[in-house]
């Protein structure tokens, strides 16, 4: 009498490959949040740490949506990066931070041209409305690149 198992001989190694693959795409996922967070804070006026750390309405909705952006972006990046292994580790950090750089520039190119001032803007204690035009900013541009991307 011969037993069957429902499983295949290489399940055991594909299985742990994949959990390697995922810990591996999620530390790369987190290292380009980072880089986008400080980013978005380097090349905006204030620090925005300090600003949402303080509960300043402004500043916690711009980090979130420029957060949210890096997010598409990351996300984007490692969707369509390449099937194996170490090509796709690579080809979603270079898109990841290409996106991001190119997220923070036009953000800030747009908050230049509708000469919104966003210094004194998240730095309110009072919500403004025009936050939020610059976290829709935030989020449409972070599309059209993550698209890009793809």
């Amino acid at each position: 009498m011969s037993t069957t198992l429902a499983l295949s001989e290489t399940f055991g190694t594909d299985l742990v490959k994949g959990i390697g693959a995922i810990l591996l795409y999620g530390v790369v996922g987190l290292l380009l949040m980072f880089i986008g967070f400080y980013a978005i804070d380097w090349t905006t006026p204030g620090k925005l740490s300090d600003l949402v750390r303080r509960g300043l309405p402004n500043a916690v909705i711009v980090t979130a949506s420029g957060l949210l952006s890096m997010a598409f972006i990351v996300v984007v990046a490692i969707f369509n990066s390449a099937s194996d292994l170490t090509e796709g580790l690579i080809t979603s950090l270079t898109y990841g931070l290409i996106g991001i750089i190119v997220q923070v520039l036009a953000v800030r190119l747009l908050e230049w041209a509708t000469r919104i001032d966003v210094g004194s803007t998240i730095e309110s204690e009072q919500f403004a409305p025009v936050t939020i035009v610059v976290a829709a900013a935030h989020l449409a541009l972070g599309l059209v690149v993550a698209v890009g991307i793809s």
